[in-house]
């Protein structure tokens, strides 16, 4: 690493409100407009080239899902063994570049997307993921441009790390090399971000990587392959592979040259994909990297002694923001029942203020769940407690599907700390309230950390500072993100590193140095300036 070359002290990219009649707002529905007109014919993007299959699925709007916004190329075995081949050959100059040379295509990336591609990458997140402007902005733009700067900075300071001392004679040094061959990057719908960090992190280190986006949401991917184009990413460095999991994935995870896995998705596609390693172990000329975030049934447990409007506001955006659809949402809260109807009056008027609609009107809060298969996924949870004897409906319970995919922000009120939905992750604008007694607050406290697998993030409302160091003891191993006083969302690159562990995944924190250590393999080098040229030793000689 150059001396000369220092990555700028990043700073979080400032959020754009979109207030009414503001420039940006203007310049971003010009935008949508523009591409909700079009129908783009997206390719598979190998080498650099763009190659078409003929065997396609549509790119379509989820809140309108008549209308398609683009058709996309799937890939077949073909195509899988053709983007194998290209990252091991873009591996060969691009696992031999200086540190300097990605940093500042990575930097570049950063700019081109807090400047002119700002708008059509958080157009095309709005339309294809329903996702309202602000959304769009703190996840598409924001988190994104945060992702590449912050990561250069972060991979300087692991660059820099140095054995602490060399003896008289001697030069002691750690080289920290790319994984030898490619990385997978299975990427989640729900996120463009995360979606385009997942193969970037690796690439920054000096890997390649072959991307599977989501297969709802290749549309952002396709613009997200053109910004990489312009910032001067090699070709081949980044391969983008749409198309069936089984397809792609199989023949992807019993290569040789697998060197790693960098996955956002569900739980069970991770343990499967874990599994498939598992069991071609012997096949591999490593032992791949397996770094991945996955699902989580996320908290909210209050002490009487906290503030009740914090409180409701936090139920209602962290369990509704993007409709549930993130995995550190608000999926389950334990109030106690003397301040319940208080923290209940307080948020039924805020849900029952919240709009839903289209994106493209801003005044919506709330826009359409992501597909045909999370409505089913979700409304048959909120059928399931229309019909229990221990749960209620206090909000919403309504869904649509005639045009978009539309579920109303439901409240379930359960007397069964152990109902389905205080379990099972639902991934979607549905939070389930379990009323405690006061006097059960320690077994409350176990029942949140038991209930669940998982362990992504959770949230304590309490204003009792002796009550709050207690229960950050019990619920220590609860989450990866924890939050006090603050919804269970929302983390930022470069102050909450994101991850959790359990059955949330690897806990490899995303938007910090120890995600990207994971895409790099020391060499330790001594060099000897004065090598011994007699093999005896000092004690051998004789007393006289």
């Amino acid at each position: 690493m150059s001396d000369a070359f220092k990555v700028p002290v990043p700073i979080n990219e400032p959020i754009k409100d979109y207030a009414p009649n503001s420039e940006e707002k203007k310049s971003l529905v010009a935008k949508i407009n523009e591409l909700s007109s079009m129908k783009v014919e997206i390719p598979i993007i190998i080498d650099g080239k763009e190659i078409k299959t003929g065997n396609t699925g549509d790119c379509v709007k989820p809140y309108d899902h008549a209308h398609v916004l683009g058709i996309y190329h799937k890939a077949g075995e073909e195509q899988v063994k053709m983007a194998i081949e290209s990252s091991l050959d873009a591996w060969n100059d691009w696992s031999q570049t200086s540190f300097e040379f990605r940093a500042k295509i990575f930097l570049k990336m950063a700019k081109l997307l807090s400047g002119p591609y700002r708008d059509i990458i958080n157009a095309s997140t709005m339309l294809n993921m329903s996702k309202n402007a602000y959304q769009a902005e703190i996840d598409a733009a924001c988190e994104l441009i945060d992702f590449w700067n912050f990561n250069c900075y972060y991979a300087e300071e692991i660059y820099r790390q140095q054995p602490m001392y060399s003896p008289k004679g001697t030069k002691n040094q750690t080289e920290h090399r790319p994984l030898e061959g490619f990385v997978f990057a299975v990427t989640p719908f729900n996120f463009t971000s995360i979606a385009a960090n997942l193969p970037s992190a690796p690439a920054l280190m000096g890997n390649t990587a072959i991307w599977k986006p989501a297969s709802s949401t290749v549309y952002p991917a396709h613009f997200m392959m053109k910004l990489f184009k312009e910032a001067g990413l090699p070709d081949g460095v980044i391969n983008l592979l749409p198309g069936s999991g089984a397809v792609v994935g199989n023949q992807i995870l019993s290569h040789p040259k697998l060197e790693g896995i960098h996955y956002t998705g569900s739980t069970g596609v991770f343990q499967s994909m874990w599994k498939h390693v598992g069991e071609n172990i012997k096949n591999y000329d490593s032992y791949p990297r397996i770094v991945g975030e996955t699902g989580g049934k996320d908290f909210c447990v209050a002490h009487e002694s906290c503030n009740k409007e914090a409180l409701a506001t936090a139920m209602t955006r962290g369990a509704f923001e993007f409709q549930g659809q993130k995995c550190s949402a608000m999926s389950r809260a334990y109030i106690p029942s003397t301040i319940w109807e208080e923290v209940k009056e307080i948020y039924i008027s805020q849900v029952d203020e919240l709009k839903m609609g289209s994106p493209e009107r801003f005044s919506n809060f709330l826009n359409s769940v992501i597909d045909k298969g999370a409505f089913d996924s979700i409304t048959a949870y909120i059928d399931y407690a229309k019909e229990a004897d221990d749960a209620e409906i206090i909000t919403g319970g309504g869904y649509d599907d005639s045009k978009g995919y539309f579920i109303e922000p439901t409240t379930i009120l359960t007397t069964n700390p152990r109902f389905k939905t205080m379990e099972e992750e639902i991934f979607g604008p549905v939070l389930t309230v379990y009323i405690y007694n006061p006097s059960d607050w320690e077994d409350t406290l176990k029942l949140v950390d038991t209930t669940s697998p998982y362990a992504l993030t959770g949230a304590i409302f309490c204003d009792n500072k002796d009550i709050l160091k207690s229960a950050n003891k019990t619920l220590r191993f609860s989450a990866g993100n924890y939050y006090v006083n603050d919804k269970p969302t929302g983390a930022v690159v470069g102050q909450q590193p994101f991850g959790g562990a359990r059955a949330s995944g690897t806990n490899d924190k995303a938007g910090s140095m120890f995600n990207l250590i994971r895409w790099v393999s020391q060499r330790t080098i001594k060099e000897n300036f004065e090598p011994p040229t007699d093999y005896k030793y000092p004690f051998m000689g004789e007393d006289e």
